[in-house]
This record gives structure tokens, sequence and C-alpha cells, in this order.
């Protein structure tokens, strides 16, 4: 079950917009809005990267393929091993001279 998002989304939303678009510093806006400084630098970064700003940094979008592409990685990976070991678990019932 995920866990529970602390502030409301257009509040971080808000926050982002505020840093983009003016000069002040991302703690300050931070502040006023009642707002860890982290999350908001955090999300400033991410929407930078997510409109090119930060080429050096994945987009949302690479983000989530890398986290499908992991987990179809390891379900594959979890049924390689499955089916290795029925087939050794065959092929002693097929030939119980084979050795080990």
């Amino acid at each position: 079950m995920p866990r529970g998002r602390k502030y409301p989304q257009e509040l971080i939303d808000r926050g982002v917009r505020l840093a983009l678009e003016s000069e002040r510093p991302i703690a300050q806006i931070a502040a006023d809005l009642g707002i860890h400084p982290e999350t908001l630098r955090k999300r400033v970064r991410q929407a930078e990267a997510d409109s090119g700003k930060r080429p050096e940094l994945l987009a949302s979008q690479e983000r989530e393929e890398i986290r499908r592409l992991r987990k179809e990685n390891y379900e594959l990976r979890r049924a390689n091993e499955i089916l290795k070991s029925a087939s050794l678990f065959f092929a002693r019932e097929l030939d119980p001279d084979r050795p080990k």
C-alpha cells in the first residue's frame, strides 16, 4: 500500500510554479507555503528535468519506464528460475541415474 501524501498536490504545484517564475529562493517559498524545503527543491528539479532545462536528470517518463522495465526484468528472472527448477525436476524423474 503506497504511503499517503503529506502535502496536497495543488500546494506542491503552486510552490514549483512560484519557484520557477520568481527569483525568490526555494527555501523562502517553502517556508511561506509551509512545505519542507527539500520536498520543494526535489519537485522543482524534477519539473526542470521534465521541461528539458536539466538534461542531466531523468524525466518523469524515463523514470517510469525504468521502473516498469526493472519490474518486468525481475518477473522474467523469477520465471526463468522456476523453469530451471522444473526442468531439473523432470530431468531427474525421466533419468534417475543422472548425476545431480
